[in-house]
């Protein structure tokens, strides 16, 4: 018999069985040909077999697909695919919003004191926290999407989905605190690295530490740059040599501001600085933002109404104007918020009725050439430095600068830290003898200084400056100036207001009683005497006013 005849029933068998071999299961390598081929899934053949498949074992199917997505499948696409093959394409399928509200689940949802929602994230092993309507959690929610699908979601779904999950954050998540750049729970304190695992450092009585996942919740306005990992055993002194300060109770209260930054609960003083061009008055901000909670964009302008500066304010931990000329007493009035805590609310935009709320207390440094603080209520919640021109032989290069600070930052902030540890332990029994304005700042600075300098080294720079502030907040005021004069012949006087108007325009002088500062009656006058009654309190004028029938007299 011939071998190569295939006449005879067992030879027919054996083609049969060969040429069965040659027909190859469609699914077989089709994940390694998806990935240099996203449209080999959609083959009629590759398309039959798949949708046998899911018909017949889901479980098998599922960890195709899922194979399938990995290898760059448009998967969506796909199950649109196969529904027509099995007849179902009339049958709806989920919608992007769908998707999106599905692939939100991961997230951890809860809402701020003010009812802003929030989310947690797990984003490469680390936790991060987003505003729900902010742009790190849309980019988060679109990159979800596009794993999911291959495709981008419609506009009009994102929309749809951020409005159902701010819901769920609102009403069905815990509320919790959102903190920027330094946070407290507990007697412990926590401050923000702002490096990209989220890290933070936590401080409590018996000392300091890195850790990757805080308790309490950060959040990231745009602009915020790191911190670095600090560093033990430092020298406060080597901060010292990059600030143009003149004298040590100068530096002591520099200090003492880092160290009420550090805490997580105002008041904060106001650091003003001023000095005459090339004193370094925005190299000395900035450092000090720097070292503190660093930002794009360190300097800003000062703002022309109280939104703006509240949005500044909601955004930063640390705010710092540059090159001010002058305080609109509206301006003056909110720095005082800030700085010992106020609210503030503003009608939301493209609305009648809604508002947006802000409850804050956040340290300020404000710098400009002339003295820019004359409202005696600022001026009792600042810290006024003057700095000195650099001789030209003291001057370095910005850069050189820069890097040197660059350097030493690590050791800088970890001497704070150490100190903001002794002031933890030791501030349950710190006391001083008489309360200033800044009592809670007083008492802060007073028990974070035996860490730095002998006991009683803050308190007494502290003195001497709000010494000199009362003298330069009278010299600046000008019916503060005239009722000093008044008074430098006198132990007491008594009058109507008018009158008083009339003798303080006569030791003034013509030309100050005729300016737009001086007031334009009796009423005027008694709001800017009530004004300036602090600081001439303290300086041994006492003023009372005692109403008689329609008119004010003053004493």
């Amino acid at each position: 018999m011939n071998d190569g005849d295939t006449s005879e029933p067992e030879n027919l068998i054996a083609v049969a069985i060969e040429a069965a071999e040659d027909i190859r299961d469609p699914l077989e390598e089709i994940v390694e040909k998806t990935a240099t081929d996203r449209g080999a899934a959609f083959a009629p053949e590759t398309l039959e077999r798949l949708a046998a498949l899911k018909k017949d074992d889901r479980a098998a199917f599922e960890a195709l697909r899922a194979q399938l997505k990995g290898a760059g499948c448009r998967v969506m696409a796909l199950d649109d695919a196969l529904a027509e093959e099995n007849g179902e394409r009339g049958r709806r399928g989920p919608s992007q919003a769908d998707i999106l509200l599905d692939l939100a689940q991961s997230a951890e949802l809860f809402h701020a004191p003010d009812g802003s929602g929030f989310a947690d994230l797990d984003v490469n092993g680390h936790r991060e926290t987003w505003a729900i309507r902010s742009k790190g959690f849309r980019r988060w929610l679109v990159r979800r999407f596009f794993e999911e699908t291959q495709g981008a979601p419609s506009s009009e779904a994102l929309q749809s989905a951020l409005n159902v999950i701010e819901a769920r954050a609102h009403f069905d998540a815990p509320e919790r605190v959102v903190h920027i750049r330094v946070g407290g729970l507990g007697d412990r304190l926590y401050l923000d690295l702002g490096d990209p695992t989220w890290r933070a450092v936590e401080i409590d009585a018996t000392g300091w530490r890195v850790i990757d996942n805080p308790p309490v919740r950060f959040r990231r306005a745009a602009g915020t740059q790191p911190l670095p990992v600090p560093v033990a055993g430092g020298s406060i002194e080597v901060l010292r040599s990059f600030l143009n300060v003149q004298s040590d109770n100068d530096f002591v209260l520099v200090v003492a501001w880092a160290l009420a930054v550090l805490r997580n609960r105002g008041p904060y003083p106001v650091i003003v600085l001023s000095g005459e061009q090339g004193s370094a008055k925005s190299t000395f901000s900035a450092i000090l933002r720097s070292l503190l909670d660093p930002n794009t964009a360190p300097l800003r302008a000062l703002p022309r109404e109280d939104r703006d500066l509240f949005i500044a304010a909601s955004n930063g931990h640390v705010l710092v104007f540059d090159n001010v000329s002058g305080l609109p007493g509206w301006i003056s009035d909110t720095l005082c918020r800030l700085a010992t805590g106020g609210g503030f609310a503003v009608r939301q935009l493209y609305t009648d009725q809604d508002e947006v709320l802000f409850d804050a207390t956040r340290p300020v440094i404000l710098n400009g050439i002339e003295d820019i603080v004359t409202r005696p209520d600022l001026a009792d919640r600042a810290v006024f430095l003057t700095l000195e021109p650099i001789p030209e032989e003291r001057r370095r290069p910005e850069a050189e600068l820069w890097a040197a600070f660059e350097t030493e930052r690590p050791g800088i902030l970890g001497v704070l830290l150490d100190a903001v540890v002794g002031g933890l332990k030791r501030l349950p029994e710190t006391q001083l003898e008489k309360l200033p304005r800044m009592a809670d700042f007083a008492l802060w600075a007073s028990a974070c200084e035996t860490a730095l300098w002998r006991v009683g080294t803050f308190w007494s720079a502290f003195c001497g400056n709000r010494d000199e502030a009362v003298e330069g907040v009278i010299d600046a005021d000008p019916i503060a100036a005239a009722v000093r004069a008044v008074m430098a012949t006198q132990s007491k006087w008594t009058g109507t207001a008018s009158d008083l108007l009339d003798a303080l325009a006569e030791v003034a002088g013509e030309r100050i009683a005729k300016s737009k500062s001086w007031p334009d009656g009796p009423r005027a006058l008694a709001g800017r005497l009530r004004r300036a009654a602090t600081f001439l309190r303290k300086v041994g004028i006492e003023i009372g006013f005692v109403r008689e029938g329609r008119g004010t007299r003053s004493s």
